[in-house]
């Protein structure tokens, strides 16, 4: 399948698949996406729902690791451990990511090299704040022991893989959090959250990335 770099407006870049008309991150920034839909939305709320101690994250779609990458600076910026898990179908060749230039980007190249150069299947420590395992597994037949504090989903959109938007696969993350845990993603269509809310989620719309409207945070209610 034929993929290709591409500038964004943000000046980062971003790859796109034209079979299947998707870019792993938004045409209007691929590294401001990232930090709003993930970090902001995502981490950061989850930093104040759980306080103290460890924090664990499930990344759909591994891609070109630039949601790692901002996980991994702020875990280090913070004294804060994190477990990062993340799962990925169709690796992207190493050389490839890195030719993104995110490591340049945001000063951090040996970083970045570093999560693309850890292995598949197996956990890594990346530095002492921050733990990756990338495993090569669709989701549908995911078995994790794990339960995560927040789930980044990061999946291409509805229109190209339809099967990672249902019910049953909400199902599936629902019971991959812990209590008071939460799911962002950057999809906010009616038809996602419905099948959010029909597993069980408390769903929100905050106010999307630039050139885009609202995203989607989608809470497990504490027990």
């Amino acid at each position: 399948m034929e993929r290709r770099i591409i500038a964004t407006k943000d000046g980062s870049r971003t790859v796109e698949v034209p079979e299947l008309k998707v870019t792993y991150h938004s045409r209007h920034g691929a590294i401001e996406e990232s930090r709003h839909v993930f970090l902001d939305a995502g981490l950061k709320d989850a930093f104040a729902r759980f306080p103290e101690g460890p924090l664990s994250v499930f990344e759909m779609g591994f891609g070109t690791g630039l949601n790692a990458l901002l996980t991994a600076i702020e875990a280090r910026e913070r004294r804060r451990f994190i477990q990062y898990v993340s799962i990925e179908a169709y690796p992207l060749p190493a050389a490839e990511a890195e030719s993104l230039g995110y490591g340049d980007d945001l000063q951090e190249r040996a970083l970045f090299s570093a999560l693309h150069a850890a292995p598949w299947d197996m956990e890594t420590e990346i530095h002492p704040w921050f733990t990756l395992r990338k495993d090569i597994v669709l989701l549908e037949e995911l078995q994790l022991p794990t339960r995560f504090h927040v789930i980044y989903y990061d999946a291409f959109a509805p229109a190209a893989q339809p099967h990672l938007w249902t019910e049953e696969r909400f199902r599936q993350l629902y019971e991959l959090l812990l209590p008071g845990g939460l799911l962002t993603t950057y999809c906010s269509k009616t038809v996602v959250r419905k099948a959010m809310m029909a597993a069980g989620f408390h769903v929100t719309k905050p106010p999307g990335p630039w050139g885009k409207r609202e995203m989607v945070r989608a809470v497990k209610p504490r027990e």
